[in-house]
């Protein structure tokens, strides 16, 4: 009989081994960039897009480089404090890295990164806890952008659906969501399917650092204790 891949056993030890090299891996690489590139920023995201971000981050592939993931991490590479951070005044960034943050290392003159980042944003249909912008209401009637095959799977969402005559058709008015509120796992579905996008996948630049300067952007100001040098 063979053995069921549910009983194997995993050593603890090896796991953690594992996951301390990855972290000095980052620490290494993060070190390296500081060194090899003109300025350092920390951004932070919303509505994170993966496949969208990777884009951007191969875009800008020949001059920068982009790191993401555990805060911790990246702020011990840094130095979290001025008595072991590897540059002047790069404990004022590792104070920055909270929350969906990330560190952008580049050449790139600072007119540039501060245009590309203000400039981003890509829209994309809003995810089941996502706040919707809008309100959205169907009205009581038939509902043409949909396919006889699709009225079992709408009433399944919650909309009160029949058919008449082969056609969709709503019995009374429906409202899909409200303005302000987190979207339910029925709701973000049936947005998709009415093809309407809320998400808005947006970066903001928090700080920017070189050898020379230190500055926080004025959007970050009030939620800082970091001072601007």
């Amino acid at each position: 009989m063979p053995k069921s891949k549910r009983n194997k056993i995993v050593s603890l030890s090896k796991t953690k081994k594992k996951g301390r090299e990855h972290k000095e891996t980052i620490v290494k690489a993060i070190k390296e960039a500081a060194e090899n590139y003109n300025s350092i920023y920390v951004f932070s995201f919303e509505n994170m897009r993966n496949l969208k971000f990777k884009e951007f981050r191969e875009k800008l592939k020949p001059t920068s480089r982009f790191f993401l993931g555990s805060n911790k991490v990246m702020q011990v590479a840094l130095g979290r404090s001025a008595s072991d951070e590897i540059g002047p005044g790069l404990h004022k960034v590792s104070k920055l890295l909270r929350g969906d943050a990330g560190l952008f290392l580049t050449n790139m003159p600072r007119e540039e990164v501060e245009s590309l980042f203000n400039k981003f944003e890509e829209t994309d249909f809003a995810r089941t806890g996502s706040v919707a912008t809008e309100k959205v209401e169907l009205l009581e009637g038939p509902l043409d952008q949909f396919t006889h095959e699709m009225e079992p799977f709408l009433r399944k969402q919650g909309m009160p659906v029949r058919l008449n005559k082969g056609v969709v058709e709503l019995v009374s008015d429906f409202v899909v969501c409200e303005e302000g509120k987190p979207l339910s796992p029925e709701s973000a579905r049936i947005l998709r399917l009415l093809g309407i996008k809320m998400a808005s996948f947006r970066l903001h630049l928090i700080c920017r650092w070189s050898p020379e300067d230190f500055e926080l952007y004025k959007e970050a100001l009030d939620d800082s204790d970091v001072e601007s040098a």
